[in-house]
This record gives C-alpha cells, sequence and structure tokens, in this order.
C-alpha cells in the first residue's frame, strides 16, 4: 500500500491522516493492509511471532471511524483512525491479558487498562496485542505464551525485552505505532533493537492502572515508534493525572505540558548543550562493544553537526551505583502479589506458586530470583539502603548537568548490539548480566528515549539514549527530533519487503 506515494511502512501518522482528509485511503483499507502484513510475516514467511492475540473487532471499529470522517469531514480526535498494537500485560476487555504467560492465556480483564481507554477515546484502533517474556521479567524475548520473538533485521538475534513483540511488530510493519511498559529498559531496549524510537518517562506521567508492575516506583507506559513526531503523539494522548495511579499525581507537580509537539521544530539542537556519558560506553577492546562504539562516534558528530555543544562527561561509579540502586530482587515479588491478589480471577495468587508450578519460560532468570525475594520488603534494610541510594545517584547525575550547563545527557542504549539466540540460550548473556545503560534512567527517576543512531557493519540496530532532568520530557523530545532531523537512520528490515 501506497501513501502520497511511500510504502505503508514508512508514513508517519500526519501522513496517514492527510490521506484520510484527501480520501485517498480509508481506516478500514490500511487496518486491511496492516492486518495483511501481520498475516505475512507474523506466523508465515519471517515468522516472527510478535503478535499473540488479534482483536477480531478492528475492522469493524475501523468501519465506524470511516464513517465519523464521512459525515464530520474531519479529525475530532487525535488518533483517530491510527492502527496499534499493545503489549500483552495491558488489560483490555476485548481480547484477553496473558501477562507472557501461558497460565493466563484465558485470563479476561473486567476493566481496560487506563492507557488502552485513553488510546480508544483518542480515535485509535488496537489491532492486537504483542509478545512479552512471562511478567515483563527479562531482556529477550522469552515467553512461556508464545515461545520465542524475533528480530526483523536478523532472525536468529533476539528483539530485546521485555516490549519484544511491540518492537518486532512495529519494525516490521504491522501497526503505525505500538504500546510498550517500561521499568528498567523494557521499552528503549527492544526499540534500540529493533530501529525504533521508545520513550520512558518520569515515573508517574501516565497512569499503569491495568497493567502488571515490576518495581512500581518505577514502572512506566510508553510509545514506541518509526519516528520521534508520532511517539510525541502517543504520548500526548496517554498522560495525565488518573485517580487510579496516586504517582500520577507528578504529572501536575511536575508542570508537564500538554503539548510537547511544539518543541518538533527546525534546529532543534542549535545552541544545546550535551555531555556524552563516556563510561557508559564498553570496551574497544571488547569485540561485543566495538561494533556499538563504531556507530555511536559518528552519531555523535551529527549531533555537533546539527548545532549542539558536545563534551565528554562522565558518572562517578556507575556501574556500582546502578547495582546498589536494583530493586527487582527486593521490591518485585511484593508488587506483583498485590496486583495478583487484587484479581479474583487469577488462576494463580503469587509469584511463588507461579515459579513453584513451572508456569513459566525457563530462561527467566530474574523471574526465578523474584521468587526468592523477601515477602516484605518495607521490614528489609537493604530495600530502604536501596531506596535511598536511587535519590543519591539523581543528584549526583543532575548536579553533573547543572554543573555542565548540560541540557541532556547521551550515550548508547546498549553497550552491545542485539544478542544472538544462540547466545542468550547458552547463558552467555542473562537479564542479570547484560549490558544495558537503560536503568541510568530507570534507577533515577529521569525520562530517556532512544533514537536510532546507525547501523553495524552487519545491518544490527543502534539506538543512542537521550537522558533529561525529571519531568523534562520536553527537552527529551526536543534532542531526539533534533537529531532525527540532522540524520534518518530508521530503514525497513530486508525480510518485510514484498
Amino acid at each position: 500500500m501506497l501513501i502520497q506515494g511511500r510504502p505503508l511502512e514508512q508514513v508517519n501518522i500526519s501522513q496517514i491522516h492527510a490521506a484520510m482528509l484527501s480520501g485517498s485511503i480509508t481506516c478500514e483499507s490500511i487496518v486491511d493492509a496492516y492486518l495483511k502484513n501481520i498475516e505475512r510475516n507474523n506466523q508465515k514467511g519471517a515468522r516472527l511471532n510478535a503478535i499473540v492475540t488479534m482483536n477480531n473487532s478492528a475492522v469493524d471499529v475501523a468501519r465506524q471511524l470511516d464513517a465519523q470522517l464521512l459525515s464530520s469531514k474531519q479529525l475530532t480526535r487525535p488518533l483517530h483512525g491510527i492502527p496499534i498494537v499493545v503489549k500483552d500485560c495491558l488489560e483490555t476487555t476485548d481480547m484477553p491479558t496473558s501477562f507472557g504467560s501461558n497460565l493466563f492465556s484465558q485470563y479476561m480483564a473486567k476493566k481496560d487498562a487506563t492507557v488502552i481507554s485513553k488510546l480508544r477515546e483518542a480515535g485509535a484502533v488496537i489491532l492486537a496485542k504483542t509478545t512479552l517474556p512471562d511478567w515483563a521479567t527479562s531482556w529477550f524475548g522469552y515467553s512461556s505464551r508464545s515461545g520465542e520473538t524475533k528480530n526483523p533485521y536478523a532472525l536468529d538475534r533476539d528483539p530485546g525485552g521485555s516490549s519484544s513483540g511491540t518492537g518486532a511488530a512495529i519494525a516490521a510493519g504491522f501497526a503505525a505505532v505500538g504500546i510498550g511498559t517500561d521499568c528498567g529498559g523494557s521499552v528503549r531496549l527492544p526499540s534500540s533493537f529493533c530501529n525504533l524510537v521508545g520513550v520512558r518517562a518520569t515515573p508517574g506521567m501516565m497512569s499503569r492502572q491495568g497493567c502488571n508492575p515490576l518495581v512500581a516506583l518505577q514502572d512506566t507506559i510508553g510509545p514506541m515508534a518509526r519516528s520521534v513526531s508520532d511517539a510525541v503523539k502517543v504520548f500526548e494522548v496517554i498522560c495525565g493525572f488518573d485517580e487510579n495511579d496516586p504517582l500520577t499525581a507528578t504529572y501536575n507537580i511536575g508542570k508537564a505540558t500538554s503539548n510537547y509537539s511544539q518543541q518538533l521544530v527546525p534546529d532543534a539542537l542549535k545552541n544545546l548543550r550535551l555531555g556524552v556519558v563516556r563510561n557508559a560506553f564498553g570496551s574497544d577492546q571488547d569485540e561485543n562493544c566495538r561494533p556499538v562504539n563504531q556507530v555511536m562516534n559518528p552519531a555523535i558528530e551529527q549531533l555537533a553537526a546539527g548545532g549542539a555543544f558536545v563534551s565528554d562527561v562522565e558518572i562517578p561509579n556507575l556501574a556500582e551505583s546502578l547495582d546498589a540502586t536494583s530493586l527487582y530482587l527486593l521490591k518485585s515479588k511484593y508488587d506483583l502479589n498485590l496486583f495478583l491478589n487484587a484479581r479474583p480471577e487469577a488462576p494463580m495468587k503469587t509469584i511463588e506458586e507461579i515459579v513453584s508450578a513451572g508456569h513459566y519460560h525457563p530462561k527467566l532468570d530474574l523471574l526465578e530470583g523474584i521468587a526468592n525475594g523477601p515477602d516484605d520488603p518495607l521490614s528489609d534494610l537493604d530495600y530502604y539502603k536501596a531506596y535511598a541510594e536511587r535519590d543519591n545517584l539523581m543528584l549526583s547525575i543532575t548536579s553533573i548537568m547543572d554543573k555542565g550547563g548540560y541540557d541532556a545527557l547521551v550515550y548508547p542504549t546498549a553497550q552491545v548490539p542485539p544478542p544472538l539466540r544462540s547466545e542468550t540460550d547458552s547463558g552467555r548473556w542473562t537479564t542479570l548480566n547484560f549490558p544495558t545503560n537503560t536503568l541510568i534512567s530507570s534507577q533515577t527517576s529521569m525520562p530517556a528515549m532512544t533514537v536510532p543512531a546507525g547501523s553495524t557493519e552487519k545491518g544490527l540496530p543502534i539506538g543512542i539514549e537521550i537522558l533529561t532532568r525529571p519531568y523534562d520530557e520536553a527537552m527529551m523530545f526536543r534532542v531526539g527530533f533534533g537529531f532525527e532531523q540532522i540524520r534518518d537512520h530508521r530503514r525497513q528490515p530486508a525480510c518485510t519487503s514484498g
């Protein structure tokens, strides 16, 4: 399908809307085109295994939206007719929500997650639910519900997790935009590995009601898109206060704007000061890290070419600080058990039960560790130590930014490219040892976004992460958009052509 002379997989939301208004396409026709892409490469063709459940009402919703446009002659909602896929840990009333677990394959929620409701109200068409590892507990695409998800850019490599299916689906052209969740990097890592823009907000910027937690105080939900402008459009829809999630009070405390699109301007990088966190890079002597560095160094030069002042910085004791601020093994069991116990229909009510009964994918080392965590972290001194260290790390980083006058910090989203499936199968890389830099944002409550930075000699996508001060998503979007305008590194994976 061509839209304004361009393939469907290469157009943005604004271009889709312009074509709808001109009458050259309908919502139903674009939904049909995406459904054909799913049919071609999800369980056939490339066998990406990115979609776990289809929405049987998607075509009917599209027809209703077409009727509304025909009647009103205008688009009255920001995502009118835009096909979206969502991670299968967001509760939906018209499709099962499995949380990546085979045990929950038939679980039906009684209420849509708040983000789902907002997307529907904005006119989006939810096409399908996407794969994820059980309870979002891995950097990799293993799931007891759906098996293994592939990377569209290299079918023998992992797409990243835990929003594995959303990353693979949007990269492969299964929908216009997708929704993932991010606790430690679960939006940004698969976005980096799948050549996408992925957004993590300051916690509390949008509601997590109806989404399973991993660490409740750092869980977020975010868009995964093929452009910064599309990510911003979805971000503006899903943000806001929700009385069902007390943490969203911070949306107003942080004085969030309702119009982040204002940051998407020509010369967005001009006169900005950007710090390159050099000790977030892997060693050039490491054959795993070298390909990433070879992509990142030209990307940093491109930031400077766009008008930014760029210089190197270092976050003292970064690796040690990330270890000291990790809460997965201290808090996740407690938060997940609260979530399960609040759902009478849940087939099991504790993570210990689920793991003891073997109802999880055997490659999920983090889930096993979580099941052995404290029943009550609030009675565990280690929890308070880690909690306090998070503020110390955030203050250390913001002090570095203030001292240098930096508007944002940048670094590779991960120190290594997308790993081979054989490397994750063998245990060469595990969730507990994988060198991702996404934890910097997650464990400091600072917003971050990954943007495509280029590809390795083997054609593997590499992302650059942009970190800004808490609640300064506006600057994050400005830097990301500015970089994208200097050089759009996104390309369509070869396995989806034709």
